[in-house]
């Protein structure tokens, strides 16, 4: 007997339609609305593998706990320095302090001390003191100084200004404190004084003089002296000489006007001295006939050059005669011998004729040799200390001015 087969059974049901569209089904709908990075190329792997990594103290990696921020403190710089250095660095620092204080001090009394100076001595400006020594608070607290220089500018003596006076004084006592400075005493004081010649050529330049040193004690003045509108070349020299104690003096020589090459004229009453002709001026009118003639026909003029009446009639009548006369040396230097002013006096009209001026005649005449000498004066005086002597040594006369050592001795400033 055969074992029986199964039958298939047929179902007669009719197909689902989403069973064909779940069929139709590529993936997940994840997959779907996922984003899809780029492809990244083998080169810029190796670029992110090797970039350096982030250590900053905010940043933290994926999945990384964030750290907590911490204070750190500051570390002192002298933690690690030993006693002994600290002890070092406060005493450089105390005795900075004490510097400090001290040049305050030092320069209170400087200026302090320049105001005594200036109302004491009735200066125009505070003098420039400057005082030596460190430190300065424990000699104030001594009440004695080493040494205290004193420098004035531009102080006014008589006509003229003395251009600096500059002094030094040793073992000076001090009157007060360091906040209540009232005088000084100076037993003793050395210094110079110095007359500056631009200073004089500025001052005295009325005159249009200028000043120059001649080595030792010798000033020499050139210049132009204006004399009724007329511009005289002037020179003299001036020997500077100490004047009593505290005062120079100037004592002027050699002084004269030159009227160009025509004549020059020497202030004063002697002989030698007043309007006389150059030589070069005297041999060129001995060359002139006419003018020549003219003076001698004067009397008063012949007899002043010391001609005798005899020969100059014989001069004066024959014409030879006269032409031996004149053109010898010997009567050029007569006529240098006359003194014009006084032959304007009595023959102005003559002296015209011959080429001279009236009035710079006039002028000259009036122009005494005292006017001139003050002209030149460059003397001056130092003002009287109220206590103790100040006097004048050593005149010396340089390139710049002249210079004079000043002394001094139990000078006192203040109260």
């Amino acid at each position: 007997m055969r074992t029986p087969h199964p039958i298939a059974a047929h179902s007669h049901s009719p197909p689902n339609p989403y069973e064909d569209l779940a069929a139709l089904d590529d993936g997940p709908l994840e997959d779907f609305l996922q984003v899809e990075e780029p492809a990244v190329t083998e080169g810029a792997e190796q670029e992110a593998e090797w970039a350096p990594p982030n250590h900053r103290r905010g940043s933290r990696d994926s999945g990384a706990r964030p750290r907590r921020r911490t204070r750190r403190r500051r570390r002192s710089p002298f933690t690690g320095l030993s006693l002994a250095v600290k002890a070092v660095i406060a005493v450089l620092v105390l005795a900075a302090f004490l510097a400090l204080g001290d040049r305050w001090a030092l320069l209170y009394a400087e200026r302090t001390a320049a105001e005594k100076v200036r109302d004491q001595l009735k200066l125009s400006a505070s003098p420039e003191v400057e005082i030596d020594g460190f430190p300065f608070v424990t000699q104030l607290f001594d009440q004695r100084l080493d040494s205290v220089s004193v420098t004035v500018p531009d102080v006014a003596a008589d006509r003229v200004s003395l251009a600096k006076v500059s002094a030094t004084a040793t073992g000076v006592r001090v009157d007060g404190g360091p906040t209540s400075l009232r005088g000084v005493r100076i037993p003793e004081l050395n210094g110079e004084v110095l007359l500056s010649f631009d200073d004089l050529n500025r001052e005295l330049g009325a005159s249009q003089m200028t000043f120059t040193g001649h080595g030792g004690d010798e000033v020499r003045a050139r210049g132009v002296l204006p004399v009724a509108g007329h511009d005289l070349r002037m020179r003299a020299d001036a020997r500077i000489e100490r004047d009593g104690e505290r005062g120079i003096s100037t004592e002027v020589g050699g002084m004269r006007l030159d009227i160009g090459d025509l004549a020059t004229f020497r202030p004063g009453t002697r002989e030698s001295q007043g309007l006389h002709l150059t030589r070069k001026s005297a041999t060129r009118l001995a060359k002139e006939k006419q003018k020549a003639k003219e003076l001698l026909s004067v009397p008063s003029i012949a007899k002043r050059i010391g001609v005798p009446d005899s020969a100059v009639k014989e001069a004066l009548s024959d014409d030879s005669k006269f032409e031996e006369f004149t053109g010898s040396p010997r009567f050029a230097g007569q006529l240098m011998k006359m003194n014009l002013i006084d032959l304007a006096v009595a023959n102005p009209e003559l002296l015209k004729r011959l080429g001279f001026d009236l009035a710079l005649l006039d002028g000259l005449s009036r122009l005494t040799r005292p006017a001139l000498v003050d002209r030149l004066s460059i003397g001056f005086r130092l003002p009287k200390p109220p206590k103790g002597e100040l006097s004048l040594r050593d005149v010396r006369v340089q390139k710049d001015g002249i210079r004079v050592r000043v002394t001094g001795q139990g000078l006192a400033i203040g109260k």
